[in-house]
């Protein structure tokens, strides 16, 4: 399996998804390897063995380099296209610049490669070198596994290195789109592309619901029959009840999740401005960090209600639950979510949630109210009537908790088992 995030290090829901994933496998006797770009070595291994692929040299697939990069043709990054050259002259540039690739590469061949793990500046450099370094960790261990399972179009490269390399099935796992990241016409062609190669190069791919099933067979031309939902579950495993004091009487309306565009920030915070109008004893928190934050800080401040808004920044573990716990109402105004984790873990905390009806998990979720993302007046409706009316609430978070209980990975994972059988 390979992954970019594991707990406890996470920047999002994939690495606590993936978590949850390999303890359900090992509960349904699939034993996984999970390969990663930088383990810190404090994760939990009790289900599943890590292999940290800063650790591993790029040095034993083939026996020579010109037949692996024969193989695995998308190592280097970039284009062959040359402006201003005639056809001849194209030839000639194209064939130097693949003996200076297999020259350069040969430099690199041998040596051990320090993942940052992270999704910064030189992500698109770190996506080529884990796909050579992921292709080398299959060749390793080729005769330990049976399938190679790739989350999300960071890790699909690896995965297709693998497939190329060892001849195993591959299944790719799609947590989110290009398109669920940013509107139309802010998507990354980049991202795009290594999104497209990875459905197109897998055996199967697993969508994380039907939202998102539709768009990998509408937006990436995938054959249907190739595509199967298993939703996500929620794993509360070994957290206990954390009890927390307040310091205000204010009951507390919470976001938590990146503060970015796909999230629908903004909507939570007009949401707000329309709750105050009609009661003052709520308070709202931002929990979270992200491109959009500062952005958001001043739209507060432009619609008055800064002494009733809070932001935390980045919480993460422990933190997570303390907000929970001093929360009265969730709420994910999510433009487009996959699926979304966090409700379900604000449920099973007791917490009454709203979610938008642009969200995967909605497909799920009974009890827990829906809104259109856009539509503010309906979302402060919501947000005052679990304040205002105790039944409401109490049923919410009564039968919402019940309802998230049932949700197990072990389950879910007995689906993406059931994925790995119709692959061999």
């Amino acid at each position: 399996m390979f992954g970019w995030e594991f707990p406890p290090h996470i920047a999002g829901g994939l690495g606590t998804a993936c978590y949850g994933m390999t303890k359900g496998l090992a509960e349904n006797d699939v034993d996984v390897l999970f390969v990663m770009p930088s383990a810190s070595g404090d994760e939990d291994q009790s289900s599943v063995k890590i292999i940290n692929a800063s650790d591993v040299a790029v040095d034993t697939m083939t026996t020579s380099v010109d037949e692996f990069l024969g193989k695995v043709q998308f190592v280097h990054i970039g284009s062959n296209m040359v402006p201003y050259v005639d056809p001849q002259d194209f030839k000639t540039v194209v064939e130097e610049e693949r003996k200076r690739q297999i020259k350069s590469f040969r430099v690199q061949y041998g040596q051990k490669y320090k993942f940052s793990g992270k999704y910064g500046a030189n992500l698109m450099e770190e996506v080529a070198r884990y796909a050579m370094v992921g292709a080398t960790i299959a060749m390793q261990h080729k005769d330990e596994f049976d399938v190679i399972h790739a989350h999300d179009w960071l890790t699909y490269l690896a995965g297709i290195g693998a497939k190329k390399l060892t001849g195993k099935p591959l299944v790719v796992h799609v947590h989110a789109t290009s398109y669920d990241r940013a509107s139309d016409d802010k998507v990354d062609t980049r991202v795009v592309d290594l999104e497209k190669k990875g459905m197109e190069a897998a055996d199967k791919v697993i969508a994380v619901s039907d939202l998102t099933r539709n768009i990998v067979i509408n937006r990436y031309g995938i054959d249907p029959d190739k595509v199967v939902t298993v939703h996500n579950a929620v794993d509360f495993s070994g957290r206990e009840n954390i009890q927390v004091e307040r310091g205000v009487a204010d009951k507390v309306v919470t976001f938590l999740g990146r503060v970015t565009y796909q999230k629908g920030p903004e909507y939570f915070i007009e949401a707000a401005a329309k709750v105050l109008k009609r009661c003052d004893n709520v308070r709202f928190v931002m929990a979270g960090s992200g491109d959009m934050l500062n952005r958001c800080i001043r739209h507060v401040a432009r619609l008055g209600i800064s002494d009733r808004f809070h932001f935390t920044g980045f919480l993460r573990g422990q933190e997570v639950q303390k907000m929970f716990a001093l929360s009265d109402v969730y709420v994910m105004p999510s433009i487009s979510e996959p699926f979304g984790i966090s409700p379900l873990e604000a449920m099973q905390t007791n917490v009454p949630s709203i979610i938008s009806k642009q969200s995967g998990c909605a497909e799920i979720l009974k009890y827990a109210l829906k809104v259109d993302f856009w539509d503010v007046d309906a979302m402060s409706d919501a947000i005052y009537g679990l304040l205002k009316y105790p039944a409401i609430s109490a049923l919410a978070a009564r039968c919402g908790y019940d309802e998230v209980n049932s949700l197990k990975w072990t389950a879910a994972s007995a689906k993406v088992k059931k994925v790995y059988e119709s692959v061999l």
